[in-house]
């Protein structure tokens, strides 16, 4: 393979498990036992580490890991002017299982500035070599689904989403002025809209699932508008994933026009990994022979490794709606979207990796 920009045909979404070390430290920092320098001396060393591990495997889209977050977007957003993370009374439901107790809230006028993942970046891109580097940040969408909001800054719900916007369009103009040509949106909040339960919700928050569909449509579609041609930029669609649990169900039917046929981005990495995430029909729906489809076919919530001819088949059903030049293969998420991470081993998720390298290998050559 000479691939030389992502998606690659074997890809990741991201984050990988916190090494023991790490979380040892993370916790002495938060009880002041060490200082935020002694802290980030051992993220340094452990994304040193990372990044060698992913080298030595075979993986093409260098990343942290996302060992500098606590979780994948509210460090982020929280980060952004205007914004501030804070301890809420309760944590996301997910399936059996609450998550900690993070948030963050609307505290002043939306803007990117001096913003520290900049420097996280820049991090890896110094010692990752001749290697591509994916960075990864929440998608604007994220903000409006997760912020609690301030009516007395943002009156008008509009004007949040434009500021937002303008937000994005500044950051991605600093990733790449930084040297990123690879960066991924992540974002959880189409999943509102895979099941009749999912929309249901949405009517009872006062909206309307086709005007917030098209929402989230307009928001991605204007924040990357003016992204340098030589940058790839790609969404992943996320159900939750949380201690291996997940958040919401349900396949990609109702947004799949949108989703497929009416983004902008460069690739999506899709869940399905179970039927949970229902059939690949609604890949027919896809409008363009530059877009790449990330088949999310390997679970990163548990470790047992998946049949390698049951994937070579499912990845030939989905050449039925997408040719196979524009498939790609990953896991359906990132090995430890916070930092608790999923429930298995290291060893696991690097023999995931391996096996997506060698189905890679073997289908596109």
């Amino acid at each position: 393979m000479t691939e030389l920009v992502g998606p690659f045909r074997y890809d990741h979404v991201g984050s990988f498990l916190r090494p023991q070390k790490l979380k040892e430290a993370r916790t002495k920092f938060q009880n002041n036992e060490i200082t935020y320098a002694e802290l980030k001396q051992v993220e340094d060393e452990e994304i040193i580490r990372l990044i060698e591990k992913q080298k030595e495997i075979g993986v093409l889209s260098i990343t942290d890991g996302e060992f500098r977050r606590s979780w994948w977007h509210f460090d982020f957003l929280g980060a952004l002017e205007g914004m501030e993370n804070y301890e809420k009374d309760h944590g996301l439901q997910f399936h059996k299982v609450e998550t900690s107790k993070k948030g963050i809230r609307v505290v002043g006028k939306i803007d990117f500035g001096n913003h520290p993942f900049l420097d996280h970046f820049k991090f890896v891109r110094d010692h990752a070599g001749d290697s591509t580097v994916k960075f990864t940040i929440p998608s604007p969408n994220m903000l409006h689904a997760r912020a609690d909001k301030n009516a007395d800054i943002y009156p008008n719900e509009n004007d949040l989403i434009e500021d937002t916007i303008k937000a994005y369009q500044k950051a991605i103009q600093a990733f790449y002025d930084a040297g990123c040509r690879y960066l991924q949106l992540d974002d959880t909040s189409w999943a509102s809209l895979f099941s009749e339960e999912t929309r249901s919700k949405l009517v009872d928050e006062g909206k309307n699932p086709q005007e917030y569909m098209e929402t989230l449509q307009y928001v991605i579609n204007e924040s990357i508008k003016n992204k340098p041609s030589d940058m790839t930029i790609t969404m992943h669609i996320c159900r939750g994933n949380y201690k291996s649990t997940f958040h919401s169900s349900g396949g990609y039917d109702f947004a799949a026009k949108v989703i497929f046929g009416g983004l902008n981005v460069d690739g999506l990495f899709l869940e399905f990994d179970d039927e949970r995430s229902g059939s690949f029909e609604p890949l027919k729906y896809v409008n363009r022979s530059d877009l790449k489809i990330v088949l999310g076919l390997i679970t990163s919530k548990f470790g047992e490794l998946e049949d390698k001819d049951s994937i070579k088949a499912r990845i030939q059903e989905a050449t039925n709606f997408v040719p196979l030049n524009q498939l790609c293969l990953s896991p359906q998420c990132g090995f430890s979207s916070t930092e608790e991470g999923n429930i298995l081993e290291e060893e696991n998720q690097w023999a995931k990796l391996t096996l997506i390298k060698e189905i890679a290998e073997e289908v596109w050559g």
